[in-house]
């Protein structure tokens, strides 16, 4: 199918993980994020939802001003900020859930009944209380996942069972088995308590190889989402490797001034292409200095 001017030739795929009162490291302001969603949704955006933009992957017709926003982990300040936020502006978006955190409990407040008066710690904080055995006082319950998706402000899908980096673990030799595991067990979490189990799979930590991606299709996850920002995602591209960028806690306007970014069709790949040589030098310093420390 031929595209139209008014239908995209690229999605733009962005990357959350808090939405918290004050923002912070991997955390959007609430003024920020609401600032963002009022400028998608002021400037036409369309919020695809996982089955369009895979639609698109094959080749189907999304509107131009397409994005697709998608959270990670399952955080508890998803439910009480960004979800209501989301609804004020009719905008949707994914969640890949790790699923060994996510428990059952009642609902807990939100922005619009009293969340905004409840302690919201910021991400090192929260992984300092998951260790400490304390994820549900952080992280999401399965009440408000259901929550949020009969609201149609969120989907859910697989980051993993345990989120684990098993190529850096002590018997990583056996880290295909253990992903395979990871995996199964996500599926059946997803299955017992939301009644299915979807195709759309983000890898932890960004970190994949191809035994990974193979043994991901095999269980039948066909869209694999890294933290890559450094490519765009067009139609009849790679559903193996889709890219998504890292938002920073600013305002609406800086989001657009990205989207435009990513979107354009010559200085997109222009920009890409000069921020990979730049991330790739520095790890070359930081190699050589390794090198030179040993």
């Amino acid at each position: 199918m031929s595209l139209t001017r008014k239908q995209a030739t690229s999605v733009p795929v962005l990357m959350y993980h808090h939405v918290t009162p004050s923002g912070g490291s991997l955390s959007c302001s609430v003024k920020n994020f609401e600032s963002q969603m009022r400028f998608l949704a002021k400037h036409g955006y369309t919020s695809l939802r996982g089955e369009q933009f895979a639609a698109f992957l094959e080749g189907k017709a999304v509107p131009k001003r397409s994005v697709l926003l998608t959270f990670d982990d399952g955080y508890l300040n998803n439910y009480q900020y960004a979800h209501p936020i989301l609804q004020r502006y009719g905008m949707h978006a994914m969640l890949f859930l790790i699923t060994q955190y996510i428990h059952d409990g009642p609902l807990r407040p939100t922005m619009l009944n009293g969340a905004d008066q409840a302690y919201s710690p910021g991400h090192y904080e929260c992984k300092k209380l998951i260790t400490e055995g304390r994820a549900n006082e952080v992280m999401l319950r399965w009440e408000e996942v259901r929550a949020m998706q009969a609201a149609d402000s969120f989907e859910f899908h697989s980051h993993t069972h345990t989120h684990n980096r098993w190529d850096l673990a002590a018997d990583n030799a056996n880290k295909n088995r253990h992903i395979r595991e990871d995996l199964l067990q996500s599926q059946h979490e997803f299955q017992t308590h939301l009644g299915a189990v979807s195709d759309h799979l983000c890898w932890p930590q960004g970190y994949f190889d191809k035994d990974y991606v193979a043994i991901a299709k095999a269980l039948g996850f066909n869209y694999l989402y890294t933290t890559d920002a450094y490519g765009m995602n067009q139609a009849h591209g790679a559903a193996d490797h889709i890219y998504r960028i890292a938002v920073r806690n600013r305002p609406g306007l800086w989001l657009g001034q990205r989207l435009w970014l990513a979107s354009h069709p010559r200085l997109g790949p222009l920009y890409n292409q000069a921020k990979l040589k730049k991330k790739q030098r520095r790890e070359q310093k930081r190699l050589a200095r390794q090198g030179e420390a040993s």
